[in-house]
């Protein structure tokens, strides 16, 4: 009845207790990008489905490629650091029963740090994961979006979120989601200059701590909305390499 589908890309320390929350699916497909760790090795202990295919810098691509590839008429997409409760499953199976809608959004929680981050970007954060298979196709190669043609609804319970337990490993993150996100708009022929690099990210932190209400967050809400401004930065500065490196 449903296919959940996993990204993975050396995510041996998440996989298990992903895979584990997903148990009550039909078929679980994991779609990895020649991991080099034992992420392929655990998965396969859960009886999921491996496909191997290169990321490319391209998500979308590769959610795309992992719809191909699912049997039932409802495709559910999980990362490998989110977790489905049961509650949220037990809503899942009762509203799919009912074909009152071809789509779902669902909220996400994110804990970070050891602690859910109530407000910011992510405080009311919702995500199109649930969708019929046929209704549609994921676009852009980051920051991607399942782009559908139906009749869409909100779910109630949400699903936890477990990125960037490390300081050190966000930083990682932003900087490789920055290289494809400046790559992708300059492939658009999209400019930028001298105050978009400055005003943007400053503008980003203003509406995340302040208008968001970062904040109330405490610490973690002010390393969050400065992480997240100097990602905004990050895409920004690299654009501007891209479009005068040949200059």
């Amino acid at each position: 009845m449903i296919s959940a589908i996993v990204l993975t890309k050396n995510e041996e320390k998440n996989i298990v207790d992903c895979l584990e929350s997903l148990g009550w699916c039909s078929e679980i497909i994991v779609v990895d990008d020649y991991s080099d760790d034992r992420t392929v090795e655990v998965a396969e202990k859960f009886k999921a489905k491996i496909f191997k295919r290169k990321l490319e810098a391209d998500f979308s691509a590769q959610r795309n490629f992992a719809i191909s590839k699912a049997e039932n008429k409802w495709v559910f997409f999980v990362d490998a650091d989110e977790r489905v409760p049961d509650l949220l499953a037990l809503e899942i199976i009762e509203k799919i029963k009912k074909q009152d809608f071809d789509a779902f959004y669902i909220q996400r929680m994110d804990i970070m740090w050891g602690k859910v981050l109530l407000y910011g970007e992510v405080g009311n954060i919702k995500l199109l994961r649930l969708a019929k298979k046929e209704i549609g196709k994921w676009v852009n190669k980051v920051h991607e979006e399942w782009a559908v043609n139906g009749k869409t609804s909100t779910l109630e319970n949400v699903l936890y979120h477990y990125p960037h337990q490390k300081l050190s490993e966000f930083l990682q993150e932003i900087n490789y989601y920055s290289d494809i996100r400046s790559q992708e708009l300059h492939s658009k022929k999209i400019k930028t200059s001298f105050f978009e690099i400055i005003f943007y990210p400053l503008g980003k932190f203003i509406v995340n701590y302040f208008i968001e209400l970062g904040f109330l967050d405490g610490i973690r809400g002010l390393v969050f909305a400065i992480v997240m401004s100097f990602h905004s930065f990050l895409v920004r500065a690299k654009l501007w390499f891209l479009i005068n490196e040949k200059k």
